[in-house]
């Protein structure tokens, strides 16, 4: 029984591997910015990549599998976390961080292009749902530190901090289609601090 490939963008190889890899994510990149997501084919980014379509095909599989590697290379260079020591600062600078990437052109139509694979795509749906659990377990070590230092009570959820911080982001980007900028996602931010600090986002208690 063969095993199972890993999810694109788990693996970082090296060498030759590697630079094709950069190569094909430069590529998808660039051709989203000339023609979107409409136009975004295996062959495409072959061609401006300058590899063979069967290289992508095998290591990527479709385009979704190029886009959720483009992804996780955007979010890891694009959204740090940051550590100021005030869980205040960090949730506002992250709210920002968050805001920015949605509101950059290419960023933001990687995400609309994903979420759109996913509604006919389970592979992409699937691995979209991975990647922003993902992503917000690593976000809420930002609410784990502050639990520590006594700045948000012991029973806040953690996780549950930072899907609110993104919420009101995600609204305006995927439902209404509202412009938003930094001062939206700082509101964001403060509103999930007062949320937790009051209570509000306790993890479930759990009963015999």
């Amino acid at each position: 029984m063969s095993a199972e490939r890993p999810a694109p963008g788990t693996l970082r190889p090296r060498g030759r591997t590697e630079r094709v890899r950069q190569a094909v994510i430069a590529a998808t990149r660039a051709v989203l910015v000339e023609v979107g997501y409409e136009g975004l084919s295996i062959e495409r980014v072959a061609d401006k990549a300058g590899v063979a379509k069967s290289t992508v095909y095998r290591r990527w599989r479709d385009t979704a599998g190029l886009l959720m590697e483009l992804l996780n290379e955007f979010v890891a260079a694009e959204i740090p976390l940051a550590d100021t020591g005030t869980v205040d600062e960090d949730l506002r600078r992250l709210a920002v961080q968050i805001s920015r990437f949605f509101t950059d052109h290419v960023a933001g139509s990687l995400v609309l292009a994903l979420i759109a694979e996913s509604v006919h795509n389970a592979p992409a749906a699937e691995g979209l749902r991975e990647f922003w659990t993902r992503r917000n377990t690593q976000a809420a070590e930002i609410v784990h530190r502050a639990i520590a230092r006594g700045e948000l009570p012991e029973a806040t959820d953690p996780v549950e901090v930072i899907r609110m911080i993104g919420a009101p982001l995600y609204y305006r980007l995927l439902v209404t289609h509202e412009p938003f900028d930094e001062t939206v996602a700082e509101r964001a931010a403060a509103a999930a601090l007062a949320a937790a600090r009051a209570g509000a986002l306790d993890q479930p208690s759990r009963t015999a």
